[in-house]
């Protein structure tokens, strides 16, 4: 297998019809009881580990990863993505999230409403995230059900992995923004200028936020930056006095991946539901501009439950410059990310340096 051919492929990836989720192998079961499933498939020395829906209000990952073991199984045995990868794919660690989501996301919309969403929208609160709930040891059953299952389905695994990724969304952004491992900040020039120019392509900019090193985050260029890290997120909260909230912050997925040996490219999408004009409207370049966003969606929602019309606030959003992202590009900037790494691993196993 090459590299390319995990860009030439998109358009097949992408147009593919999804599995109904529920055909997929169970490998266990959610804390409201709801089956986890994933799929192996592939016998090749390349290891990919896909995973999205860790948290509920972020809906496209599960929906890209619900179509690729459809097209690998369409694929003849002998096909390289066959022969050359392995694939490990959970579409969805957080059934759960996305049932409690079902107001705005069902019917498998083309974009997504900001006024459903604002009505309905549900997301779980920082120390019961999914991201951040992996055991911290085999025995660790303090940790949610379903990381608890995932957590035993990559131990099954016969040696590391070589790239994982976590597909995640935001609300709002100028753009997608793209979260790659430290170890390999020196070794994904390619996977920078892939992303940068797939973006461009698709006719939106890059979100471009420094958070200077808070939680793990230290901007790399324009657009990227360093994935979260679990002791970052646990010294963050510590330094606000927080240790409780602090203690309660378990390994990512990307941390337990790595930890079960090689050196695996871990790296995380963040692709906004909704654009906006003017997200950072004072120059800040931090986290500020989120919060304010939030709060202004926290407010129209108040609104909402306080009686005011959805079509009313359909209009306000229009006012303020949100425009919903058509899902299939935020799928194709998931994609991308996922074919750079494919691509860097590649060239990394090759010593073809960047």
């Amino acid at each position: 297998m090459t590299g390319e051919s995990f860009f030439a492929r998109r358009a097949d990836v992408l147009e593919t019809e999804p599995v109904e989720y529920d055909d997929l192998p169970d490998i266990g079961t959610s804390r409201g009881g709801r089956p986890i499933r994933g799929l192996r498939i592939g016998q090749g020395n390349l290891r990919i580990s896909l995973l999205a829906g860790c948290h509920a209000d972020e809906p496209v990952g599960p929906r890209l990863l619900c179509r690729l073991p459809r097209f690998l199984e369409s694929l003849p045995a002998s096909d390289p993505w066959r022969t050359d990868a392995e694939w490990w794919i959970l579409p969805h660690l957080n059934p759960d999230g996305a049932a409690d989501n079902r107001g705005w996301t069902d019917g498998r919309p083309r974009r997504y409403d900001p006024a459903d969403y604002v009505a309905s929208v549900v997301r779980e609160a920082p120390p019961d995230d999914v991201e951040f709930g992996f055991p911290r040891r085999p025995d660790d059953e303090g940790a949610r059900p379903e990381n608890r299952a995932a957590f035993g389905w990559w131990r099954e695994a016969e040696g590391p992995f070589d790239l994982h990724a976590s597909l995640h969304g935001m609300a709002v952004g100028e753009g997608p923004w793209f979260l790659i491992d430290a170890d390999w900040r020196h070794r994904c020039d390619r996977l920078v200028r892939r992303c940068r120019r797939r973006t461009g392509e698709l006719g939106h900019r890059l979100h471009d936020i420094d958070r200077h090193g808070e939680k793990g985050f230290e901007r790399l260029a324009p657009g990227f930056a360093t994935r979260p890290d679990s002791r970052a997120m646990r010294a963050h909260f510590m330094g606000r006095g927080e240790p409780a909230m602090a203690e309660k912050f378990r390994p990512s997925s990307m941390e337990t991946i790595k930890a079960l040996g090689g050196d695996p490219l871990t790296a995380v999408s963040e692709v906004p539901l909704f654009l906006v004009e003017e997200f950072d409207p004072a120059g800040r370049g931090d986290a500020g501009a989120l919060r304010a966003w939030k709060e202004r969606l926290g407010r129209w929602r108040g609104e909402l439950e306080r009686g005011a019309e959805r079509e009313a606030l359909r209009k306000r959003a229009r006012e303020a410059g949100i425009t919903p992202v058509p899902v299939r590009e935020q799928m194709d900037l998931q994609w991308t990310l996922v074919a750079a790494g494919a691509q860097a691993v590649l060239r990394d196993r090759a010593g073809d340096g960047e």
